[in-house]
């Protein structure tokens, strides 16, 4: 069972840590991901006793919150207000904080305060305050909540500095009036350190906007009325009152209000937001459509088949954000350290103070040495406050955020950009297993194929003739889902051939059918299914099949009363597309290898025709599994492409399981990556695409550790002034976010 969970309150890498943290530990919860890009928690759990009370309860418990289901808004309102109050806190900050600036240039430069000490004391004190009290509440407010549950965040870091350097400006109003011991004053800069903040967190809100909008334009999609006809009469309703089976009438221009058959009526439809693909496709009776797609020219009656959460619409957006809620295994490394990143950071502050105060003259020779190129160092402070100047600039100067932003920021717009292509990441995983893979395994029949086989050729073998043999054998194979079956009943369909009803139907899976039809037992299937039961083949027969196998072509044998009687050839397509994808995973470096249950020699007559040299034929669908098996323990980090259905167990024992679905078919619970086109070259745009985001994925944690690494000891040393370290902080974070929307202009093409 899952649970989803928007989260409210989180700022910051620890704060994503310390839910993950409270959810996991109620009883029954296997597994919870918080993610702090999208600010949602995905929570796992098999305990049916588990309530989204309890799980809010925990996550209320570690000082945050969460927004009811039935609090849901529209994504862009959302997003919006989000951004117009941190655009008003940062303009309040600044109108603050600039008259601060004013004030502290002529005393810095000249000497000169303003209206004498007190009053310029006063004034950097009481600016400051409003800044930090106003639009920096919400700051100290977590800060005091993750505190206070023993999971300190960034906001602990920002009220740490910000008072500290506040609390230096009544230190220094105290020794005005001869209450205290002589000491600089930092209050100006904790008003410029809260207004960096809340700048950072303004860019940061409207960059994760920007990131997220692939997801939130399929969010905005769906069409909202629709016309339908009850009773006779034609009818305008909300969308969401659609039921199945109601007769939607949908004319030239308007979208299509759910996933429907056509009933009647021909046009074309634009299914770019589902396939990606910008030429529109024809539809007539029968065709399956999508909801939200544009009916281009015909009027069209469609009888709707899918509504609500069942919608292929709304199975992407849940796809999409399963996926962004998925953690990718680099991301273990970094949550690690995001875990205790605060509290270290605070014992470094600490000690750095310590340091200052223990060693004077030796932090006190690099304050000397380092003021002769850096203009905002000020040896002749002292030492206490060099002390704390260096303290305070370590203290926010650290930036969990960026290492918190590096992973889920890229996989958000990666997943949304491979929505747009009709690709569905759904596990973060396989962005990163994808690289480590080299071995790809194709499914023959709806992969390398069409998956729609026709027959060819009819052979009789004894006294009946061709048209009574295909009676036969389509009546048998009536009750039969598979492809091969249905090919032959369509053939005998469409040379309006009369089937007679059946009785004892029996499907051996892999090998064919037994029915009894017109009292007689009529068996369908492979050779080896007529060499099991000991019914002969004659040696002509054998090279006829041999003949047809030769030709890429498939052998159905057919037996009336354990006698053989005649041989349906049939042969499935292979798509357009798939040789020119093979070609390419080769020069991917990828070893392409096809997987059938087709008998070797027709297998070997496709592979050949699309440059395969590896095959495994004559598989069960049972036994696909156990062949993936064998290639991992041979050392193979294995890719599995198969069409979702009889595939589903080799798709979950491949390292990164690929299912193809076709049109609205994309409930396909096994593969890692579902893609809607049915073609082979989306698998070349899927690996495309897991590459660049992974890339992507690396450069951010990069520069993130890079960013610490290198600011945090210089912060130490005292070269880093408080504002511009928090300056600092900012832009990394917001570098991050920056970093990843460029994943946005990523080339999938496959050419």
């Amino acid at each position: 069972m899952k649970e989803s969970l928007k989260i409210e309150g989180m700022h910051c890498a620890g704060c994503a840590n310390s839910v993950e943290k409270a959810l996991s530990q109620v009883e029954g919860v296997s597994k919870a991901s918080v993610n702090l890009a999208t600010e949602k928690a995905l929570v796992e759990f098999e305990n049916g006793e588990i309530t989204r009370e309890k799980l809010k309860e925990a996550v209320q418990n570690a000082g945050y919150d969460v927004k009811d289901e039935d609090e849901k808004e529209d994504p862009d309102i959302t997003g919006k207000k989000k951004l117009d109050v941190a655009y008003h806190k940062m303009w309040w900050s600044w109108a603050l904080t600039i008259p601060i600036i004013l004030l502290m240039i002529p005393e810095m430069f000249a000497g000169y305060a303003l209206g004498g000490e007190l009053v310029y004391q006063l004034m950097m004190i009481g600016l400051s305050s409003v800044v930090i009290f106003y639009p920096g509440l919400e700051t100290l407010r977590g800060a005091w909540k993750s505190a206070i549950n023993g999971s300190p965040n960034m906001d602990v870091l920002i009220a740490m500095g910000s008072l500290a350097a506040l609390g230096t400006g009544f230190v220094a109003l105290l020794h005005t009036f001869g209450m205290g011991p002589p000491f600089h004053s930092f209050a100006g800069i904790a008003g410029m350190i809260m207004a960096f903040h809340l700048t950072g967190r303004y860019v940061e809100t409207k960059a994760k906007g920007r990131a997220s909008e692939a997801i939130k334009n399929l969010m905005t999609l769906e069409a909202k009325e629709a016309t339908i006809i009850r009773n006779g009469k034609e009818m305008t309703i909300p969308v969401k009152d659609l039921q199945v089976d109601d007769v939607m009438i949908v004319r030239p221009g308007e979208k299509i209000p759910t996933d429907g058959k056509v009933i009647d009526g021909e046009s074309s439809v634009d299914e770019s937001l589902a396939t990606g693909e910008s030429m529109p496709v024809q539809k007539e009776k029968g065709d399956e459509v999508i909801g939200s797609t544009i009916n281009k020219n015909g009027t069209l009656k469609v009888q709707a088949t899918k509504v609500g959460s069942e919608t292929f619409l709304n199975q992407i957006i849940r796809m999409v954000e399963e996926a962004q809620g998925s953690k990718v295994p680099i991301q273990e490394f970094a949550d690690r350290i995001t875990a205790v990143f605060v509290p270290v950071i605070i014992g470094l502050a600490i000690t750095t103070w310590v340091a200052w105060m223990i060693f004077p003259e030796f932090f006190g020779q690099i304050a000397v040495w380092a003021s002769s190129f850096i203009p905002w160092i000020n040896p002749n402070m002292g030492s206490v406050a060099l002390a704390f100047y260096a303290a305070i600039a370590v203290l926010v100067i650290a930036c969990p955020c960026a290492l918190g932003l590096a992973t889920p920021t890229a996989l958000m717009v990666g997943t949304g950009l491979g929505a747009e292509n009709g690709i569905l990441i759904r596990k973060g995983k396989a962005v990163e297993l994808l690289r480590e893979t080299d071995v790809i395994v194709l499914d023959k029949t709806g992969t390398i194929t069409k998956g729609e086989p026709s027959v060819t050729d009819l052979v009789t073998t004894s006294d009946l003739n061709a048209q009574t043999m295909l009676q036969y054998a389509a009546s048998a194979e009536k009750g039969s889902e598979h492809p091969l079956g249905q090919a032959i009943v369509n053939y005998a369909e469409e040379h309006e051939v009369t089937l007679w009803d059946i009785s004892g139907f029996e499907a051996l899976s892999g090998k064919g059918v037994i029915a009894d039809v017109d009292g007689q037992q009529v068996i369908i299937g492979k050779k080896a299914l007529f060499e099991e039961r000991n019914i002969n083949i004659s040696e002509d027969t054998a090279t006829e099949i041999e003949t047809y196998e030769k030709q890429a072509k498939t052998t159905v044998l057919v037996g009336i009363d354990e006698i053989l009687v005649g041989i349906i050839a049939i042969a499935d397509p292979i798509k357009e597309d798939s040789k020119e994808a093979i070609l390419t995973f080769k020069e991917m470096g990828f070893t392409p290898v096809m997987m059938t249950g087709d008998n070797e020699r027709t297998a070997r007559a496709v592979a050949k025709e699309v440059g395969i040299e590896q095959v495994i034929a004559d598989v069960l669908p049972d036994q696909k599994s156990n062949e993936i098996k064998r290639l991992q323990s041979n050392g193979k980090k294995v890719i599995m492409v198969g069409d979702g259905i009889n595939d589903a167990p080799a798709l979950t024992q491949a390292d990164v399981g690929i299912a193809i679905g076709t049109g609205t078919d994309v409930a396909i619970e096994s593969g890692d990556i579902v893609l809607v086109k049915g073609e082979l070259k989306s698998v070349v745009q899927a690996i495309k695409l897991s590459e660049a985001t992974f890339k992507k994925i690396k450069q951010n944690l990069f520069w993130a550790f890079f960013y610490n690494v290198v600011m945090i000891p210089l912060a130490i040393m005292g070269m880093m002034h408080p504002v511009l370290a928090e300056a600092a902080m900012a832009f990394s974070s917001i570098n991050v976010v920056f970093n990843s929307r460029r994943l946005q202009k990523a080339d999938l093409s496959t050419s």
